[in-house]
């Protein structure tokens, strides 16, 4: 390429390009007609001495050069969203990239509904969000944050108990029509795989229940709670995950030995960050638990 020197204007032509897919609808993101649009890109290419797009019937597609130019422009479209921010708030936007973990069944049941609520407030804050099962994430530093049920956070993070997390043992409403009987121990069983065999609700089930055998078994608690309601057996289920479904039925609550706690952990290296602080306060305040505590390190 040239040493053409790319402003702000070129940036966000290719942005609305690779965006929109068409001269059409780059035009409309641009607020101007398509003609501008077409001169627009026919300058930059020849300027950069390089084609950016491939035109096909499916549209104008970026090659790599685009790709980068457009990260690059979503980069600088964040910055300026943080410094509007920034003055209509009269203090520095939290800004940045925040990478964070949790189960399938934290995140749908808990996570999504409370960055729902308070996410549209930091426009600046970008959020990475990856489901595992173990705390493996923070250790290797491919997560800055870690939402996780459990009585024993490792002793090498950081961060607060957002509350107590009883289980239910609960079936769904067409299953149980089809059951002769209501002794759980013989009903349809559906639990956890052995990617965690000394999950709560498990050693529950083994004591409880001894002789009862899963017919089912599932890498994930939501898995879980999705199997009981498709009508296929009874599970031992958080509470978040099933209060208010009508289509289940509860026939065991806050099973003895069961209950587990919700963490919002970090490593010690991030706990200064103020994107960490903020993100951590945010989640308090928002996610409900019963029992919640304040207690924090």
């Amino acid at each position: 390429m040239t040493q053409y020197s790319i402003d702000h204007a070129d940036l966000a032509l290719v942005l609305a390009l690779v965006r929109g897919g068409t001269l059409a609808r780059a035009a409309e993101l641009l607020k101007v007609d398509v003609s501008t649009v077409f001169r627009s890109l026919r300058r930059l290419e020849q300027a950069l001495g390089s084609v950016l797009f491939e035109k096909s019937r499916a549209g104008y597609l970026p090659n790599a050069a685009a790709q980068l130019l457009a990260q690059q422009a979503e980069l600088a479209e964040r910055a300026l969203d943080a410094a509007r921010l920034g003055l209509e708030q009269g203090r520095e936007a939290v800004s940045g990239t925040l990478r964070l973990t949790c189960t399938d069944a934290v995140l749908q049941g808990l996570l999504l509904p409370a960055l729902a609520r308070f996410m549209p407030a930091y426009p600046a804050l970008e959020l990475e969000l990856t489901t595992s099962n173990d705390f493996a994430n923070l250790s290797r530093r491919d997560a800055d944050i870690a939402l996780r049920l459990t009585t024993a956070p490792p002793g090498h993070l950081v961060g607060r108990c957002l509350g107590r997390v009883p289980y239910v043992l609960c079936a769904s409403e067409a299953y149980l029509s089809r059951e002769a009987g209501d002794d759980p121990a013989r009903m349809t069983w559906i639990a956890p795989d052995d990617f965690l065999p000394n999950q709560s609700s498990v050693v529950w089930r083994r004591q409880r229940y001894p002789e009862a055998q899963p017919a089912y078994r599932c890498n994930s608690m939501f898995s879980v709670a999705q199997l009981v309601r498709a009508g296929l057996g009874v599970a031992a289920l958080p509470e978040f995950l099933v209060k208010g479904d009508e289509r289940l039925r509860v026939l065991e609550t806050d099973l003895t030995g069961c209950a587990s706690a919700l963490w919002l952990l970090t490593r010690p290296d991030c706990r200064a960050l103020r994107s960490v602080t903020t993100l951590f306060e945010e989640l308090a305040r928002h996610i409900r638990l019963p029992d919640a505590a304040t207690q924090s390190d």
